[in-house]
């Protein structure tokens, strides 16, 4: 065997250990996403303002939707799919987080369970997501279907004049249109005061509607831009 083919080999393999290595990142976060839409857009916002301000390691993976009209679809498909996510990630994500919605699933209780068991970190909203934008704009304990949740956003953008007038789970910037007059930490501030009654390990999230825990996942990462 000539030189030049023993010093191909040994690079070969330096690359291959190098491709398999996978060291620990910190202030990284992994956001997988049910939704393809407003759920990463708006975790987008924030992750473009922290990247604005100090940079960091913050990747939202857009999960393809889940459809929900097929027999063996639900919830539980996001954790295998995280865990494809992780396993294929170049690093070691410090903070793994998973965020869903109850909609129409039933197993949205093992699936927050199992979730947690794989060590993520999972953000639940009951009934959708849209429970934690209205938030944004004004407190609320009505258990709704999340199709009024959408008429009740239609209604905000169209007093606060947002987008086009109206709610759309496409709009680029989500996360700057709702944090309007200091609308996140209103939202966290109103997420604290329905979840303050909900014990963890004993009330199901199933049953706890409505109720988020979106909140937790935002603050922290808005420290980052709170941070001077």
């Amino acid at each position: 065997m000539g030189s030049d083919d023993i010093f191909k080999k040994r690079r070969a393999a330096r690359e291959k250990r190098k491709h398999d290595y996978k060291s620990p990142k910190a202030n990284s976060y992994l956001i997988a996403t049910e939704g393809e839409r407003t759920e990463p857009l708006y975790f987008k916002g924030i992750q473009k303002r922290i990247k604005q301000k100090i940079g960091g390691s913050i990747d939202v993976a857009e999960v393809p939707v889940i459809d929900i009209h097929g027999s063996g679809c639900a919830t539980g498909k996001l954790i295998e799919a995280t865990e494809q996510i992780v396993k294929q990630a170049k690093i070691i994500y410090q903070n793994i987080w998973v965020v869903f919605d109850k909609d129409d699933f039933g197993d949205f209780d093992q699936a927050i369970a199992l979730g947690e068991e794989k060590g993520y970190k999972v953000a639940w909203s009951n009934q959708s997501f849209e429970y934690w934008l209205y938030l944004h704009f004004y407190y609320s304990d009505s258990a709704l279907h999340r199709e009024e949740w959408n008429e009740k956003l239609d209604g905000i953008f169209k007093d606060y004049q947002l987008g086009i007038g109206e709610y759309k789970k496409n709009y680029g910037d989500i996360y700057g249109m709702v944090d309007c007059y200091g609308g996140v930490n209103t939202a966290i501030k109103h997420a604290k005061r329905r979840m303050a009654e909900y014990r963890e390990g004993k009330d199901k999230p199933s049953e706890y509607n409505p109720g988020t825990t979106v909140h937790q996942l935002v603050e922290e990462l808005k420290r980052y831009l709170d941070e001077n």
